[in-house]
């Protein structure tokens, strides 16, 4: 695949197989190659096989400065729907907001869906339209809850959900570019802690074979993570 002369010039200025946490960050802001606020990546290689239900990751995290994304959240609730939209939901609603979805007669452009316990069974005629795009609540996620303006506040506070891909591996996010190389320091470090302490109780050996960290668009820096 060729690639632009800005993302190689950027390539040139990685020139150690790895990084410490704090040079990677350093090197976030001088390989950035796109003019608007970029998205900083990480992406774990894991040692994990997910058909084993005990090597499987799905949770959540609360980044200490945030994530820099505004979900969008669909709300499913027997209760006030007027109070959740007002609260920060895109959108909200009980039988009548499934019967809409079913009928495809609203797209899905909302990032993640909530809903109290007593939904759920509702939930089941559209399980097929949430769960190909991954918006199923579900309550490891934190998505499923009796009290759901609590969740929205969450969710306004950065709150998002990471989990095992199909190789066993975790692609996520630590905040934007113009948050700063201290904020995305606590970030990553707190990424990296996250990942440590949800380690499957299936894992033997080596858990964590590599880290790599990068903006949208720019080139792959590796943590070093001995």
């Amino acid at each position: 695949m060729a690639r632009g002369k800005k993302y190689n010039k950027a390539v040139e200025l990685i020139t150690s197989e790895v990084y410490s946490v704090k040079e990677a960050v350093e090197l976030l802001e001088k390989t950035n190659t796109v003019k608007f606020d970029p998205t900083v990546e990480i992406h774990f290689n894991l040692n994990l096989d997910p058909k084993y239900a005990d090597q499987m990751i799905r949770t959540t995290i609360t980044l200490p400065n945030g994530s820099g994304k505004v979900s969008r959240i669909c709300a499913f609730t027997e209760g006030d729907a007027a109070e959740l939209k007002k609260a920060g939901a895109l959108i909200a609603g009980g039988d009548d907001l499934i019967q809409q979805i079913e009928k495809w007669e609203i797209a899905l452009d909302f990032d993640v869906c909530i809903a109290t316990p007593s939904m759920m069974r509702n939930l089941g005629k559209i399980a097929r339209v949430l769960g190909p795009k991954g918006l199923m609540p579900n309550p490891k996620a934190g998505t499923v809850s009796p009290d759901l303006l609590s969740v929205i506040k969450e969710i306004a506070a950065g709150k998002f959900e990471f989990k095992t891909d199909k190789q066993g591996n975790v692609h996520s996010i630590f905040g934007k570019l113009s948050f700063g190389a201290d904020k995305l320091e606590e970030n990553l470090k707190y990424f990296l802690k996250t990942i440590n302490d949800v380690k499957p109780v299936g894992s033997k050996g080596k858990y964590i074979n590599t880290v790599y960290v990068c903006n949208a668009m720019g080139p792959s820096i590796k943590l070093d993570i001995a």
